[in-house]
């Protein structure tokens, strides 16, 4: 067996795997945006007439089961990723996304064939359901192992340009489709262009996807003989301390994007009285703040470590969102301006750094497992119920702060989950991998019944380092583990 070491990577096979790992998280985003901002016409093409409020009902009852199917389709690519590398899960994911949003640009409306439209929207919805909770796992634990250590923080914050490039290129496609063609037009045929728009841009994807090598974690990990046929059972058994930081890491951050890429917009037209326009715009201002932060802060992660900065988002939050939603209340410009761009900036140092942060925590055996399982099931439950809790506390209170209180309290959940883990900046991916693969190569020498293919795992097969690794495996083992 060759040695495990890695070797650097060049510099042109690198920028191939920003962007592979970044559009699918494009296509993923503009595919969202643009069913919720077209949410109205879709009710009205998919779903009888006679109540338009059920049709619209029924729409985000849609929305909210291809949330629910997410946590499936982590498990299904998470275990397809470590079992099988992660180039096979970042083609298949991009494939079935784009393959499913294209459908719903193609299909017939209601009053061409009935409830068959209303249930192949369905399908089509769950299929991106099952592909989107493959991605984020998929494409972050991708760029994690495909960075050089040095500028793993960099080129994982990409991940998150690609979301916030999804975001703005589907409000810019809806206020183009408006512009040129009308309400009528867009809404009797034009809304199927964005839908339609993403089978090519899938196809772009899929190609680049398609190109690139494997992780060379990943391909070390198989040369180990060491990858995971159980990553499940794993991550459950193994890896909960690490499953649970990420889920806290992750409810901080979804329900920040949301409320403030999403929420906000429909928050300034109804509870402050900004015009349509205004708040429009300042949702453009907040994502192309976060747009031009996000790599900025990645790579100070690179200097300064994660856990500052991720300390600092969640300060942030608990200390300026009340502020931050009071100044918003002004009846000035400016306010506005400077309210959203502040809460843009906290954004940004949470989407520049969490994926870059929880990737370490894992080893790569079971990496992309923990991942896609974490971030589903807290979009599941928190993303989709945001609009929900935050408008019925409103309603109930009368206290228009509510999503300020909202982003204190995550903010400090954000805070306690981080005072569990250790700083990870520049670890060796493979280390954990290395030991264990290590131990039980011993383990298997010294077992009489062991089968002859799993007894060529020996000290000089792997890593020349290892050997020094062994003679101290408990200590740095101990203080590799993050502790609770």
């Amino acid at each position: 067996m060759n040695s495990t070491s890695l070797s650097p990577v060049p510099q042109k096979s690198l920028r191939k795997s920003v962007a592979a790992g970044s559009i699918g998280v494009l296509v993923h985003w503009f595919d969202w945006a643009v069913y919720a901002y077209m949410a109205s016409i879709i009710a009205g093409v998919f779903f009888p007439a006679q109540d338009r409020t059920a049709g619209l009902l029924a729409v985000f009852a849609v929305f909210a089961i291809s949330f629910g199917v997410r946590p499936l389709g982590a498990i299904l690519f998470g275990y397809l990723g470590d079992r099988f590398g992660r180039k096979r899960t970042l083609s298949m994911v991009i494939i079935s996304m784009s393959v499913a949003t294209l459908s719903i640009g193609l299909l017939p409306g209601y009053d061409s064939i009935g409830l068959w439209a209303p249930a192949l929207l369905l399908t089509a919805r769950m299929v991106q359901g099952l592909a989107a909770g493959g991605e984020f796992g998929s494409a972050a634990a991708f760029l994690a192992e495909a960075s050089p250590a040095k500028h793993r923080g960099f080129g994982v914050s990409w991940l998150e340009v690609g979301s916030l490039l999804g975001f703005l290129a589907a409000s810019l496609t809806v206020l183009v489709l408006n512009s040129t063609l009308g309400p009528d037009a867009v809404a009797e045929w034009g809304w199927r262009i964005p839908f339609i728009l993403t089978g090519p841009l899938g196809l772009i994807g899929f190609y680049i996807r398609n190109k690139v090598e494997d992780t060379p974690e990943f391909k070390a990990l198989k040369e180990l003989e060491h990858v995971a046929q159980s990553p499940l059972k794993e991550v459950f058994s193994n890896n909960w301390r690490q499953l649970l930081q990420t889920s806290g890491i992750e409810i901080m951050m979804n329900v920040t994007f949301y409320i403030i890429l999403v929420y906000l917009l429909t928050y300034q037209e109804e509870f402050i009285g900004m015009s349509v326009e205004t708040a429009a715009l300042l949702s453009t201002v907040a994502s192309i703040t976060a747009l031009i932060l996000v790599p900025l802060f990645g790579a100070l992660s690179d200097r300064i470590g994660r856990k500052p900065l991720m300390l600092a988002s969640g300060a942030l939050m608990v200390i300026c969102s009340y502020p931050l939603f009071k100044l918003m209340q002004v009846d000035e410009p400016w306010a506005g301006m400077a309210s959203t761009i502040g809460l843009g900036i906290i954004l940004a140092i949470v989407l520049g750094v969490h994926a870059v942060t929880v990737a370490e925590l894992f080893p790569t055996r079971t990496r992309q497992t923990g991942l896609s399982i974490a971030y589903s099931v807290t979009a599941a439950i928190f993303v989709g119920t945001v609009p929900l809790v935050l408008t019925w506390v409103i309603s109930a209170t009368g206290n228009i702060m509510a999503p300020a209180f909202y982003m204190i309290l995550v903010g400090l959940l954000g805070l306690v989950t981080l005072l569990t883990m250790k700083e990870t900046k520049g670890i060796d991916l493979l280390e954990q991998d290395r030991a264990d693969a290590l131990e039980r190569g011993f383990m298997k020498l010294g077992t009489s019944d062991a089968a002859p293919e799993e007894t060529s795992v020996t000290p000089t097969s792997l890593d020349p380092g290892m050997n020094d690794a062994m003679e101290n495996d408990s200590s740095r083992r101990s203080a590799r583990q993050p502790q609770v």
